[in-house]
């Protein structure tokens, strides 16, 4: 039986004087390791490919991590001055395809920025104040090395009864935390699934015309061998095999 093929979210990244469609190795191997899966790249060019040639393609759709933030206007902040970089090609493209796959039949996996991809595609808006400055800190402080920058941990609650805490069989993880931006108002349709010690919002699921759903904030795929790591990539393999 051939493994189910996932399409994988790529960045538009610099690369010298050209653009890369990019997405970093460890996201893809982590997937096909744990979800034991095959995977292809999604390119986010909009105007030149539709989310209806893709998802005929794949069996499921991952919305990766990225250095880019999702543009406050998708979420109605018109505040002067937001955090870049941004990617607004992604953030179409990203966007579109969660109800998309999910009408479709296609699970979704979201990582950290895809993870705030599904809050703001159910309606919900994000916040920028999660940073080292922050009461419990959300990333490293400036000048951490990267290594140390993905090492940057925190507690979360696991909601009871929840997926996550079904799978896990326990109340609490220990998870890497790498975002200044998070969840401010939840999307309609999202369940919480773990939160951190200071409430914010660090895991939601879903189920959306029939068609399951899970993202986290964290970076499971950084140390993807990890147990715990490798779970949420697994959980994602059981959501494609039904």
């Amino acid at each position: 039986m051939q493994r189910p093929v996932i399409g994988v979210i790529a960045c538009n990244r610099a690369a010298g004087e050209d653009i890369a469609a990019s997405v970093m190795h460890r996201y893809i191997t982590a997937a096909i390791a744990h979800a034991d899966v095959a995977a292809l790249l999604v390119p986010s060019l909009p105007d030149h490919m539709t989310i209806a040639e893709v998802l005929p393609r794949v069996d499921g759709i991952m919305l990766t991590g990225s250095i880019s933030n999702v543009g406050p206007g998708r979420y109605g902040d018109d505040s002067p001055d937001p955090p870049g970089p941004f990617d607004a090609a992604r953030d179409a493209m990203a966007l579109g395809l969660v109800d998309a796959a999910l009408l479709a039949g296609k699970p979704v996996l979201g990582v950290c920025r895809g993870f705030q991809e599904i809050n703001v595609a159910f309606g919900g808006t994000l916040r920028r104040d999660l940073g080292d400055r922050a009461p419990l800190p959300h990333h490293a402080p400036d000048g951490s090395s990267f290594t140390e920058m993905f090492e940057h941990r925190h507690a979360v609650a696991l909601a009871p009864g929840g997926v996550l805490a079904t799978a896990f069989g326990r109340e609490t993880l220990t998870v890497n935390s790498v975002h200044y931006q998070g969840i401010d108002r939840l999307g309609a349709g999202l369940a919480v699934e773990a939160t951190a010690p200071d409430g914010v919002i660090e895991a939601v699921s879903a189920r959306r015309h029939g068609t399951p759903l899970l993202a986290v904030q964290w970076h499971p795929e950084w140390d993807a061998a990890d147990p715990d790591s490798a779970r949420i990539f697994q959980m994602f393999g059981a959501m494609l095999r039904g």
